[in-house]
């Protein structure tokens, strides 16, 4: 369930405290271009009837308890994103201010990885806290483009091999742009297969490192093939990720889903919205999510267009298509 900001009474009392900023550039880069940073900060905060005003030396912050707490938490965090090299924008303000909402202790890290991982949204959080319990042997985790549906996938799977509890990493997609038929691009057959698997491998890079991530594709540890690779096989000890799951059929999403072995976990990620199966054929995942819903040991989190952590226009996109029935 989404919590809701509680709305403020007529009895609260304003306060109003000051955000210091010493540094005049890095004051310019909180509030924006005109001041726009602090517009989107009274937009989104208005129902805490919230005010942000540039002062010397920080930003005037006026409105209940609550709405000017998160306000700080979020140039605080905004602030901490601006230092460690990120352009100062909207999309890093909506993220801060999502961050700043999301309870802290909702969710308590992934270990073993070159980066931390932080959610950024609520739904985030309780996404990451299913992947984060290994007792949860098939999640799927349902979203639109930008939700970091795959990427939190791959930083569990990480978490997972690094710490010895699992002694692979398996992640596989359907490379429907070629009908599962890869002969007729040029060179070897690794060759065919990249373009369909660079965002996993950019993931693995970034959370690895190269070097790290070379040599255990080397020992074995780490396979990231397509969808028809895994007929026929029985993976166990394993950490199997289904990408792009919603291009499955309905018989390819039945055999990846029973080659689930011992000591093995699963994580299905996709949008229903965004089938490219050819002609009317049904997508798999929305057959699964239909069929398993109430199995035990079954768990699916639906992520939305408000977890979308791309340019803040993106999220707006979305809605937009949704409200319109396509998608």
């Amino acid at each position: 369930m989404t919590l809701k900001p509680r709305k403020p009474t007529s009895r609260e009392a304003p306060v109003s405290r000051i955000f210091e900023v010493r540094n005049a550039a890095r004051l310019q880069d909180l509030c924006g271009p005109h001041h726009r940073h602090l517009q989107l900060l009274e937009n989104r905060l208005a129902e805490y009837d919230l005010r942000a005003e540039s002062q010397g030396g920080g930003i005037l912050l006026v409105g209940t308890e609550e709405g000017v707490s998160i306000a700080e938490a979020a140039l605080a965090e905004l602030e901490r994103r601006i230092r460690s090299g990120t352009e100062a924008n909207d999309m890093e303000l909506e993220g801060a201010l999502e961050a700043a909402r999301t309870p802290a202790q909702t969710f308590g890290g992934l270990a073993g990885l070159k980066k931390p991982i932080k959610p950024q949204t609520r739904g985030q959080a309780k996404y990451l806290e299913l992947l984060a319990n290994s007792d949860n042997a098939l999640v799927f985790g349902v979203g639109p483009a930008g939700t970091g549906k795959t990427f939190l996938a791959v930083a569990a799977g990480v978490a997972e091999l690094t710490s010895g509890l699992r002694q692979r990493l398996i992640v596989t997609r359907p490379a429907v742009e070629a009908g599962e038929k890869l002969g007729f691009l040029p060179g070897t057959l690794e060759e065919k297969v990249d373009p369909y698997m660079l965002p996993i491998w950019d993931s693995l890079r970034e959370l690895m490192g190269q070097e790290q991530m070379e040599r255990r594709m080397a020992r074995g540890e780490i396979e990231v093939a397509p969808l028809a690779f895994m007929r026929g096989r029985t993976l166990k000890n394993a950490f199997v990720i289904v990408d792009e799951a919603q291009n499955t059929s309905v018989s390819q999403m039945k055999m990846v889903l029973t080659r689930l072995g011992r000591d093995s976990r699963m994580v299905v990620t996709g949008d229903p919205g965004q089938v490219d199966l050819p002609g009317s054929q049904p997508s798999g995942m929305k057959h699964a999510l239909k069929i398993l819903d109430g199995v035990e040991g079954v768990h699916a989190y639906h992520l939305t267009a408000a977890d979308v952590v791309r340019h803040g226009l993106v999220s707006r996109i979305i809605d937009a298509y949704a409200a319109a029935g396509e998608g």
